[in-house]
């Protein structure tokens, strides 16, 4: 598939994904607003924290290091050895359920019974749709190696809609069902989730579409594991890539769901206080959830395809490296402004954006400031994000060896400075020690994009630097906001409201303007891709 292709293809399958994610994020909030008025915060708090850092940690560390893996390479590869390292998924899936199953029965504080009812059916419910859900790997994988866009925007959309109507209905009929409700309704995610890719692939294998894509697979038959004659059962080398992302999976897990390990075995908030941190905690990753992460995710694959892993700049195709460093310059000049935006406009109106959703019980006390320093870590964040997805694009099996040594010390470092900034900043703690962990791997992904084409005429780094009038703009506009958010908000009535959020438009407002000014490179690729 030529390089133009790749391109116009994965962008469209971010954008596709963007919209997903906004989707999710929007129903989340929603249900989270709903569920406030029916449920109590510590009921929430169990669920969004507790259960769900179970459910999230077995399916990355089941499934991560094999999506990296891969999706590295072309898609003209021995599909049955791919998929048969896939299948392995499952069980390890499996093992990752029951030993982490056991852990959050026996050695974690159990929430009272009377508050929280039906904690040990909530803990087989979320470990057994892990499960569920990396049956499907196979198919996920292969879908987004060929760039399926719709199908993945489609089934992703009926499991999450699925499980949020079915969550309202029992929220609203049977609120004293406690954790059974958001069992079933996430049982039926995976289950939805998994059945539209199977059901699919059914009505596509053999298809006159996919005759004419030359599709690698043929029969729904081939999708299980095959025994292949006279070979391995896996490509070796995806394997030993695999067991390389697998031991820097371990490790990115803790760093990415790091306040949450803490939160869970360290009791350092209590259950109604985790309840508020992760409804403010959705709130501010908003826009990392809806546009950063597909950016990643569809880009990693870009790399990975026009350019080879563990190959020198000057021994790939020349066209090609002109066109990722390009591409590498432009996402992160655009997610450097996104992230600029985000941190002005947020610090100004974070109490408001609370007080709004979920009135005084979040609009008072630590929210407004943990929502400010959720603004300035959203600009790391999508630094992070690009320059991470080119990297591991990029790195051979050695150098991502090298990288998990760096990722053991910094996720030591990361777990101690977010347990004593939180016990001497409470909540806040949490956002200060991700901006600190997040800062150390940008650095590390910086050095690695500045040293792969230091021997080229390319300077994708150049994309981190906005232009001066843009920044003497962002810069008075947070100061106007500023000065608007003490005199008119957020205790002095509707009308004065109204007048802080005008300024804040008419700043905005101004401030995208500049932008159309000044990076006009930018905008022509927003537009045309």
């Amino acid at each position: 598939m030529a390089s133009q292709d790749v391109l116009s293809q994965t962008t469209r399958l971010a954008s596709s994904s963007a919209l997903l994610q906004v989707l999710f994020r929007v129903v989340t909030f929603g249900l989270n607003a709903f569920t406030l008025r029916y449920l109590s915060r510590e009921l929430i708090g169990v669920v969004n924290v507790r259960l769900t850092l179970l459910y999230s940690t077995v399916v990355f560390l089941a499934r991560e290091a094999f999506r990296r893996a891969c999706l590295s390479g072309s898609t003209k590869r021995n599909w049955t050895k791919t998929i048969n390292l896939l299948w392995l998924t499952v069980p390890l899936g499996v093992f990752w359920s029951v030993f982490l199953g056991l852990v959050w029965l026996h050695l974690l504080e159990v929430p009272d019974p009377s508050v929280v009812p039906h904690y040990q059916a909530g803990v087989v419910a979320f470990g057994l749709s892990a499960i569920i859900e990396l049956l499907g790997e196979p198919f996920w994988v292969l879908a987004q190696a060929h760039l399926f866009v719709r199908l993945k925007v489609i089934a992703e959309s009926l499991s999450v809609v699925s499980k949020c109507i079915l969550t309202v209905i029992l929220v609203v009929l049977y609120p004293q069902w406690g954790l059974y409700i958001f069992s079933l309704a996430q049982l039926l995610y995976a289950s939805v989730l998994v059945m539209c890719y199977v059901i699919y692939f059914m009505m596509f294998l053999g298809s006159p579409e996919a005759t004419k894509k030359s599709f690698p697979v043929s029969r729904m038959r081939a999708l299980l594991p095959n025994l292949v004659e006279d070979e391995t059962f896996v490509n070796w080398k995806e394997a030993r890539l695999t067991w390389s992302f697998f031991k820097q999976s371990f490790l990115k897990q803790i760093l990415t769901e790091g306040e949450r390990y803490v939160m869970t075995f360290l009791n350092v908030l209590n259950f109604g206080d985790q309840g508020v941190y992760d409804i403010v905690n959705n709130l501010g990753s908003l826009v990392a959830r809806f546009i950063f992460l597909p950016i990643e995710e569809s880009f990693y694959v870009f790399f990975a395809k026009v350019l080879e892993r563990g190959k020198h700049v000057k021994d790939q195709k020349q066209d090609d490296v002109s066109m990722a460093a390009s591409i590498l310059e432009l996402l992160l000049k655009l997610v450097l402004l996104i992230g600029l935006t985000i941190t002005v406009f947020g610090y100004a109106y974070s109490q408001l954006a609370l007080d709004i959703y979920g009135g005084s019980m979040l609009s008072s006390g630590t929210g407004p400031d943990l929502l400010r320093c959720y603004s300035l870590y959203v600009l790391f964040l999508a630094i992070n994000g690009v320059t991470e997805c080119f990297t591991f694009a990029l790195m051979c099996k050695e150098e991502v060896d090298r990288y998990n040594f760096v990722m053991l010390a910094l996720s030591f470092t990361f777990l101690c400075i977010s347990y004593f900034l939180t016990y001497w900043h409470g909540s806040v703690g949490f956002i200060l020690a991700n901006c600190f962990n997040m800062g150390i791997r940008i650095a590390h992904s910086i050095h690695y994009i500045y040293d792969y084409f230091k021997e080229s005429t390319y300077r994708p780094l150049t994309g981190l630097l906005p232009s001066p009038l843009l920044v003497l703009v962002y810069i008075i506009s947070g100061v106007i906001t500023g000065f608007s958010e003490v005199f008119f908000c957020c205790d002095k009535g509707w009308m004065a409201r109204l007048i802080h959020i005008s300024m804040g438009a008419l700043c905005f407002a101004a401030t995208i303007v500049t932008m159309f000014c000044t990076e006009t490179k930018l905008i022509h690729f927003v537009r045309s891709q």
